[in-house]
């Protein structure tokens, strides 16, 4: 009874604190579960919202860092003032009015924006106390502070840093702090891989991500060059590629592109939506891709027809490397093979494929059938990307699935449904000739209709010694934010929330794709809220305790 009171009290504090003047005013802080990423100069870390009442001048901040920080790895921490909130907002609560670090502005992510906060102080080299000295003047009601951590270049990926907001200092006098944010959060480093604006590009969208027999990393991922929108458009497939486990990645290249192809424009020749497999037997990697021409640059979703020739609807194009990523083939059209000419739209599932244990080559696919109805399934190959074939469909009304091999022979199919609010989940033992609908199947995984990863990595392959599962989208039924890493011990038939870990709480495209680093390490190339390509490791047993 007394931690219900103690909650109410704590909740009618809050909705009353903009609305009535205390003799102590009221700060609230929420402290962000988001990627540092290691190339930014700006990383938020808290966001502290000050109803000013009484009080003229905000004087310090204090905080302080875990012990087990390496403070080597920091080189600054900063106090911005953000200026105050517009009164039709107040009861919005929010604890900033914009976004101070964007991560869409080509040229624009990797810094705070001078026009929406004021540098009260800066850190460098911080021990594990600090003082943020700031003698802003106050303006009357809400007003808006941020505190930002930069970290050294050097720092790992694997690092964390744990940090408490301890103390503020108004005229003289320390005030009480209410804090909006659960207690011991660990925020971990990540690199974005692709900025708005790198390679005069206005947004990259679409990750793929896998890891070769030689442990190079390959993220696949839209470059769109215009905007973000979709097909049709001015895109090409683009591919990073790191040799040190995700710490630094090569100059991009393009294994797909069209450009001026049968005498249209690039905007009218777009390639996209990638999905990228390693035949593990052979070390040959494939990209498989959908080539719209001629669609007047509408969206091909609407635009792509019946039939087969490229006037008239999508391809199904591939590229391939025999270097480890590093060069890649002409594209090789494969729609006369797969597509019937009935449907509308065939394209991948993107994100990745798979090769089974006797080196069957899987991708997913959709594709939007004569009804106008999509429909998920696979396609596969049994001579090493030679010929391909798609047999049945799993569910229909899903687009955008991954596959994992869960038992030798056994192929489960992870969907989007347009349905709403849960994965759509099958399994197959004859490469999609039939399909049975999973336990798990629209129960188990929520969702905000949105693209998925899923991996099956076997016990020889990882640190826990087990069959696992591991799965990552927006933990969410409505928006696309909370991304988030899940683990299943029992062939996804559950996943529970001890085996989770919540990687960034803000609002992207959310797409998603996981690959392991090495035995203990998983590696996820997504949408983020801080850059459009976001890269960052997991350890296994910081997923499963």
């Amino acid at each position: 009874m007394k931690k219900v009171l103690n909650l109410f009290l704590f909740f009618f504090l809050w909705s009353t604190a903009t609305q009535v003047i205390h003799a102590a005013d009221s700060i609230f802080v929420r402290e962000t579960r988001i990627p540092i990423l290691i190339e930014r100069q700006d990383n938020a870390l808290f966001y502290i919202r000050l109803n000013a009442g009484e009080n003229q001048t905000l004087d310090n901040v204090a905080l302080s860092f875990g012990k087990e920080v390496k403070l080597s790895d920091i080189q600054a921490v900063k106090l911005y003032y953000g200026g105050t909130e517009a009164l039709q907002d107040r009861d919005k609560k929010r604890f900033a009015p914009v976004e101070y670090i964007s991560s869409h502005k080509p040229g624009g992510t990797l810094a705070a924006n001078p026009s929406y906060s004021i540098k009260n102080s800066e850190v460098n080299n911080p021990g594990s106390e600090v003082l943020l000295n700031s003698g802003q003047k106050l303006f009357p009601g809400v007003n808006f502070f941020w505190i930002s951590l930069q970290m050294n270049p050097g720092t790992r990926l694997d690092t964390k840093v744990t940090a408490k907001l301890t103390s503020v200092t108004l005229d003289g006098k320390k005030v009480p702090l209410k804090m909006f944010s659960p207690e011991g959060i660990e925020h971990r480093m990540g690199v974005g891989v692709r900025h708005a604006g790198d390679d005069n590009s206005a947004a990259f969208r679409i990750p793929g991500l896998v890891t070769t027999n030689k442990g190079t990393l390959l993220g696949v991922y839209d470059v769109r060059y215009n905007s973000s929108v979709d097909l049709q458009e001015h895109v090409d497939v683009g591919l990073s590629r790191s040799t040190d486990g995700g710490k630094t990645w090569e100059k991009m290249r393009l294994p797909l592109a069209f450009g001026e192809t049968g005498g249209l424009p690039a905007a009218q020749n777009g390639v996209g939506d990638p999905s990228i497999l390693v035949d593990t037997k052979t070390n040959t990697v494939w990209v498989v891709a959908a080539w719209t021409h001629g669609m007047g640059n509408q969206r091909a979703w609407w635009s792509s027809h019946p039939g087969m020739d490229v006037n008239h609807t999508a391809q199904l194009v591939m590229s391939k490397s025999t270097d480890d990523g590093k060069t890649w083939s002409e594209p090789i059209n494969v729609t006369e093979q797969v597509k019937d000419p009935s449907w509308y739209f065939l394209l991948q599932g993107p994100g990745r494929g798979i090769t089974m244990s006797d080196g069957t080559l899987v991708f997913p696919i959709q594709y939007i059938g004569s009804d106008r109805i999509p429909n998920a399934g696979i396609m596969y190959s049994k001579d090493s990307g030679k010929t391909w074939k798609i047999h049945n469909h799993a569910r229909t009304n899903t687009t955008e699935a991954q596959v994992a091999e869960v038992e030798p022979g056994v192929l489960m199919l992870n969907m989007r449904d347009n349905r709403g609010g849960s994965r759509a989940v099958y399994t197959t033992t004859d490469l999609g000739e039939t399909w049975k609908e999973h336990e798990s199947s629209r129960t188990a995984l929520i969702e905000p209709v949105c693209m998925a990863s899923l991996i099956s990595v076997k016990a020889k392959d990882n640190v826990l010694k087990k069959d696992i599962l591991i799965f990552s989208n927006p933990n969410s039924t409505k928006n696309r934010n909370n991304m988030t890493i899940k683990v299943s011990l029992d062939g996804g038939k559950t996943w529970s929330p001890e085996h989770q870990v919540l990687v960034d709480e803000g609002y992207g495209w959310g797409y998603s794709c996981l690959s392991m680093v090495d035995k203990e390490t998983v590696g996820i190339l997504y949408e983020s809220s801080v850059a459009h390509m976001t890269f960052q490791t997991v350890k296994l047993k910081d997923l499963v305790k």
